[in-house]
């Protein structure tokens, strides 16, 4: 893990968040995320969940970075990962962070009203995992090492 891969993961992050964020935007979805902090706007919203695209994107990057070797792989880990956080996101983490409880929407019924997130998210996985395996493949030719 180098600094190089750390930026690109923060950076595939942001370029995900910002699709994702705009498909919220369209679904009004945005000010729900702002009142997770309080502020149920739209803006605050943006803001929160542009820092935790940051955040998860850097995750990526230590978790998955290695393993990424090409654009395809990158591609699948990616969607894999953004469906991962579709779990541990709407799924698990966000009711807690409301105040309605873990696991109240682990069931199919909440799950099935949440494919539109789940679509979202591998959108956001997809676009992470592409430009992580195109950032950091350029970067290691910068440096002189072996291409990813």
């Amino acid at each position: 893990m180098t600094i190089e891969n750390m930026k690109s993961g923060i950076l595939g992050g942001l370029l995900g968040g910002v699709v994702f964020g705009m498909m919220m935007g369209m679904m009004g979805m945005l000010p729900m995320i702002g009142s997770m902090v309080g502020a149920p706007n739209a803006l605050a919203g943006f803001g929160v969940h542009m820092m935790m695209s940051a955040g998860i994107g850097a995750g990526f990057a230590i978790v998955l970075g290695g393993a990424v070797r090409s654009a395809r792989g990158g591609v699948a880990l990616g969607v894999g990962y953004g469906m991962l956080w579709w779990v541990l996101g709407p799924l698990t983490m966000m009711p807690v962070m409301m105040g309605k409880g873990f696991g109240v929407n682990w069931n199919l019924d909440a799950a099935s009203a949440m494919l539109p997130s789940l679509m979202g998210h591998m959108i956001f996985g997809l676009i992470l995992g592409a430009s992580y395996a195109v950032m950091s493949s350029r970067a290691a030719a910068r440096s002189g090492e072996a291409t990813a």
